[in-house]
């Protein structure tokens, strides 16, 4: 299949910069297949449309705040570093971008300092591994210096540290418990404590997996061809409980909504 068929054009003043007021604001679209319709409603709708027996599945990863300015102790140039994942203890695999790509061996200062990186090996696509020098362990660190791994269609200064207070709420499920995920698992992000306590009350069961959305969500599909593309690999973790629940679901005859 041609990646080209995938193809529309989306108006760049239709792209939200900020998150709606409140999260179950955003419009939803509903699809009815047997009736072959479309509405046009609001998140906030989306407990009318759930029935006792149904069992809504959640991801409950935690995205870290994973982008950082690190300085160049010569040039003082600026490396921008998202930490992906610990390979092995104190290495990091990461994506950098900077104008002048540091070399194998250099070193980088996270932040203001004192915490260090050296890079200690170079791939493709911006892809490196970094080994950290820090008192403090990285994820610890990053919540003080980092900042939210946004979509790059969603624009933000991009120096500094702390960005918006309101994205590291806001590109946060209300239900986040496990830290691993460079970005959100945006479906979830609508949800408010009260639409999960109403969907509870009509009967709908809830049970959490874990899955770490990694850095293949930012990639460009840059092939001809769908099938040529090469998806990333993901972490994730699909507890007993959960697949029994579904299973159960399923054998009376319930929905499971993802």
């Amino acid at each position: 299949m041609e990646t080209i068929l995938f193809h529309y054009d989306l108006p760049r003043e239709l792209i939200a910069q900020q998150p709606a007021c409140r999260r179950d604001q955003s419009r939803m679209l509903v699809v009815d297949r047997a009736e072959k319709s479309l509405n046009h409603l609001m998140f906030s709708d989306l407990p009318a449309f759930l029935a006792p027996g149904d069992l809504l599945v959640v991801n409950d990863t935690r995205v870290i705040p994973a982008r950082v300015w690190a300085r160049k102790p010569r040039s003082g140039g600026t490396v921008e570093i998202l930490f992906l994942e610990e390979t092995e203890p104190g290495l990091w695999s990461v994506l950098m971008h900077a104008s002048r790509r540091p070399k194998i061996g250099a070193r980088l200062i996270l932040g203001t300092g004192p915490a260090e990186v050296e890079v200690v090996a170079d791939g493709p696509k911006g892809e490196a591994v970094l080994r950290i020098f820090s008192q403090k362990p990285l994820l610890e660190l990053l919540e003080e210096i980092g900042v939210p791994p946004l979509p790059p269609y969603i624009k933000r200064e991009k120096k500094g540290t702390g960005g918006q207070p309101l994205d590291r709420e806001r590109y946060q499920t209300v239900y986040a418990r496990d830290p691993g995920a460079v970005a959100a698992p945006t479906a979830g992000l609508h949800f408010t404590p009260e639409i999960l306590d109403q969907i509870a009350a009509k009967g709908v069961r809830r049970a959490a997996l874990t899955l770490h959305v990694g850095p293949g969500t930012f990639r460009p599909v840059d092939t001809d061809r769908v099938e040529d593309f090469r998806m990333e690999a993901e972490r994730y973790d699909l507890p007993e409980a959960t697949a029994r629940a579904i299973g159960e679901t399923k054998a009376k005859g319930g929905r499971v909504v993802a």
